[in-house]
């Protein structure tokens, strides 16, 4: 399986924070904001990845991520050339994803639990359809939102519905067979004059090869795209780092306990922050091993 990050778009609704810079390249207490839906690809066992984001941004990324060398992974780049919608993901990325399956992460989602890699291995598992989840929420009249019945058989899929059929919100995840790539290509612009993911989704449900997977108590998900999501999730990162002692989206830490790098380069990566806590914490996690 292969997975693609979408760090395009213009964050409007961070402005001015985004005027000059990528909304994923803002931090999220002490990591930039797209080492955590990274971090996500990674848990999930996804090696080869895909940053699509602007021309005026990739070489940023490039700058920060390089070719996923020091992670044990694989990092190609493309470039979106207008926010066109979510479904375009894959149609840019058709020569990256081949023929294999593909997960797509936007780059502006953070999620976290103590459960959340054995969710993601039960969505890897399913080889036949897409598999996307669902959130209860407050407020889904701000969603896409996804009803179930108890068997978890989607009935529907709504975008920011006046009167929702449920409470679980669709977040920013999504697992789907290679045939998602052609059905992109099908997908007909909205009334907004984009490619929508909704509609491929609702492709999957016609064909009725959609499944959900709740996500339960115990993980969290931010949508940072706005100034108070963004605070909270930087808010949720410190305190669950400075009680625990534990970091969220440690691309190093990941990448070691998956077996993608020896403990020879989590050192080495950490020496090379040494005047830093997370260097520090690299280099804890080499010499205690665990």
């Amino acid at each position: 399986m292969r997975g693609i990050i979408l760090a395009g778009g213009r964050g409007t609704r961070l402005y001015p924070l985004t005027i000059a810079v990528s909304k994923q390249l803002l931090p999220v207490y002490d990591k930039p904001l797209i080492y955590y839906p990274l971090s996500i690809l990674m848990l999930a066992g996804i090696r080869d990845v895909l940053i699509i984001s602007t021309k005026e941004a990739i070489d940023q990324y490039y700058s920060l991520l390089g070719d996923g060398g020091s992670f044990g992974i694989n990092i190609s780049y493309a470039i979106q050339e207008a926010p066109r919608g979510l479904a375009e993901a894959f149609i840019i990325g058709e020569e990256f994803i081949g023929g294999d399956d593909v997960c797509l992460i936007l780059g502006d989602n953070v999620f976290h639990g103590q459960n959340f890699s054995s969710t993601l291995a039960e969505a890897t598992k399913h080889n036949v359809g897409a598999t996307i989840f669902g959130y209860s929420v407050k407020n889904p009249k701000e969603f896409g939102v996804v009803e179930f019945d108890r068997d978890l058989n989607v009935l529907s899929i709504e975008e920011k519905p006046a009167r929702p059929k449920s409470s679980y919100a669709v977040p920013g995840l999504y697992f789907y067979d290679n045939s998602v790539v052609e059905i992109a290509k099908s997908v007909k612009p909205s009334q907004r004059g984009e490619l929508e993911i909704t509609s491929i989704n609702n492709e999957y449900l016609r064909r009725k090869k959609l499944k959900v997977i709740p996500i339960g108590r115990g993980t969290v998900w931010f949508d940072t795209g706005s100034p108070d999501g963004l605070m909270q999730a930087a808010t949720y990162v410190e305190v669950m780092q400075n009680s625990q002692g534990l970091y969220i989206a440690c691309l190093e830490e990941i990448a070691w306990r998956s077996g993608f790098i020896s403990s020879k380069q989590l050192e080495e990566k950490g020496r090379s922050l040494a005047q830093t806590d997370y260097g520090q914490y690299l280099l804890n996690l080499a010499k205690t091993g665990k």
